[in-house]
């Protein structure tokens, strides 16, 4: 019997997808870092990033061939969120469905708690 224990953040298969798609066009082993930085109109940003270096005490997300690495001060942030990838009439990006912040402004990008 295997007991599963749930990732503190998901990833969407469209995200992986496309995040697939992003790390097979460099070189390995680049991976997608995402960071909760001070900043942006709300308190807090998102910042998405390539990143060849992964840290000993980075969460690492895999699913379908995308790998996300988060750094435990960001984690604090992120914690039930849900990395989800939006491809629409407006344009694509990224989105985190985060279930902590409070409210977060119009282009998405950034959050307060």
């Amino acid at each position: 019997m295997t007991i599963e224990t749930a990732l503190p953040v998901t990833v969407s298969a469209r995200a992986a997808r496309r995040i697939a798609e992003i790390l097979n066009a460099e070189p390995a082993p680049t991976m997608l870092r995402l960071a909760v930085t001070g900043g942006g109109c709300s308190g807090f940003q998102y910042n998405f990033a390539l990143d060849d270096q992964r840290m000993d005490d980075d969460l690492v997300v895999e699913r379908d061939g995308a790998t996300v690495l988060i750094d435990p001060v960001s984690l604090a942030f992120l914690k039930g969120a849900e990395i989800d990838f939006s491809n629409d009439l407006i344009g694509a990006a990224f989105k985190v469905n985060n279930p902590n912040a409070q409210s977060s402004c119009g282009c998405g990008t950034s959050f307060s708690v």
